[in-house]
């Protein structure tokens, strides 16, 4: 078990391994779309790529949500097989977002020998859902509600 301290310097060295390896600028919140973004989560177990959709509006939620739910086959078929579609995720917090994820199990950001192949899992599935993203962008964004 690492303290607190040792925990944030893995972290710190894991991510600048990554932007050493992958350097590209990542797509993440510059979605252009509010409470639309895309995340690299990784922890002890598992590592994740997704898109959380985050809108306290609920019917804004539901359009983003289902606008990619219509895309799903499209999604498997050609980008990410193993997606993994949720309407109502619930936080920890206790906030209800909706989240789509591909998911990498039997690493940890604590044994620096799964690093490469975290790196290589976050590379090759956050590049497809960017790739996703802006071939899809316009139908996507066609009912952004402006506030």
């Amino acid at each position: 078990m690492y303290s607190k301290a040792e925990a944030q310097i893995i972290k710190k060295e894991f991510w600048v391994n990554f932007a050493e390896e992958y350097p590209r600028k990542w797509l993440l919140y510059d979605t252009k779309i509010k409470d639309f973004s895309f995340k690299f989560y990784v922890d002890n177990k598992k590592a994740q790529v997704l898109i959380d959709i985050e809108s306290k509006d609920e019917e804004k939620r539901k359009i983003y949500y289902e606008k990619i739910e219509s895309l799903k086959q499209i999604l498997m078929g050609e980008y990410i097989p193993d997606v993994i579609f949720e309407r109502n995720f619930h936080l920890e917090t206790g906030k209800v977002i909706s989240k789509i994820w591909v998911e990498k199990t039997g690493i940890s950001l604590f044994n620096k020998a799964t690093w490469p192949a975290i790196f290589d899992f976050f590379y090759e599935n956050m590049d497809a859902f960017e790739r996703f993203f802006y071939e899809y962008q316009d139908y996507i964004t066609d009912l952004e509600i402006n506030t």
